[in-house]
């Protein structure tokens, strides 16, 4: 038994590691503290910017189309179309999406309008208009 706690006091001499497990730990705990203090003197003075806690916000959708009705307050409806392949004929289709949008710019039936996505503003209303591209004829 002697001789495997001496094998055992060689090897881990030899490798450099430490004896004492407590001198290690307080050397890493001092570390640990004054890593920590140094961030946060360098907070308070002002150094570093903070982090960014925040999502960066994502680019909300923009769509041009048909306004087909006006006859609600400050609301149109767009026709929305946009071409499709056919997944087994691979010809175009054409489909088509109406859109509930705020509208405080005053657009009429048949003009053409960009609307963009906006936070929802009652049970169906998800876009506002923009701007108004083209007048109808």
């Amino acid at each position: 038994m002697e001789e495997n706690r001496e094998e055992n006091e060689t090897q881990t001499q030899a490798s450099g590691e430490q004896t004492e497990q407590g001198e290690g730990f307080l050397v890493n705990a001092a570390r640990a503290v004054g890593s920590t203090l140094g961030k946060v003197a360098a907070a308070v003075s002002g150094d570093e910017p903070e982090p960014a806690t925040e999502a960066p916000k994502r680019r909300r959708q923009e769509k041009i189309g048909l306004v087909t009705s006006d006859k609600m307050t400050k609301t149109v409806v767009v026709r929305v179309e946009r071409q499709v392949k056919h997944p087994k004929y691979k010809r175009y289709i054409r489909k088509r999406s109406k859109f509930m949008a705020h509208d405080e710019i005053g657009a009429h039936i048949g003009d053409t309008v960009k609307i963009i996505e906006t936070r929802p503003l009652s049970a169906r209303k998800r876009w506002r208009v923009v701007e108004i591209v083209q007048k109808a004829r």
